[in-house]
């Protein structure tokens, strides 16, 4: 199982790379292979100002639609829009091309929170 070093997790099994104050988010390899093959991202939630815990969209797969949550309180200020016609790039390249939203940070205390790999593989099971 692919976890790299270098961004934070949830136990939503989402995953977050941090620059600058923006957070990249995306699901992990663990949950896209849990859904299956993705057929549909639904991010309705860009410009909008959302806490942490809340829906931020959903992704459906062929087997169900799982919400998404945020794992930070902040503004989501990009979407992959890439995703929209190849919503498959989330199970072929989660770490990268399938990255969902960028979230400007509003509450940097809240990436204490977050699990680095090794604590989010006990998560798993890995």
């Amino acid at each position: 199982m692919n976890l790299p070093q270098n961004l934070k997790y949830t136990k939503d099994h989402e995953w977050l790379k941090i620059e600058d104050g923006v957070a990249t988010v995306g699901i992990t390899e663990f949950a896209q292979g849990e859904l299956g093959d993705i057929v549909y991202v639904d991010i309705e939630s860009v410009d909008e100002i959302i806490d942490k815990d809340e829906v931020f969209g959903s992704v459906e797969a062929v087997k169900t639609v799982s919400d998404l949550f945020m794992p930070l309180s902040g503004e989501v200020i990009a979407f992959n829009e890439d995703l929209e016609d190849t919503p498959e790039k989330v199970n072929s390249d989660p770490y990268g091309d399938g990255w969902m939203i960028k979230i400007k940070i509003s509450n940097n205390s809240q990436i204490d929170d977050l699990l680095d790999a090794a604590a989010y593989k006990e998560v798993i099971g890995a």
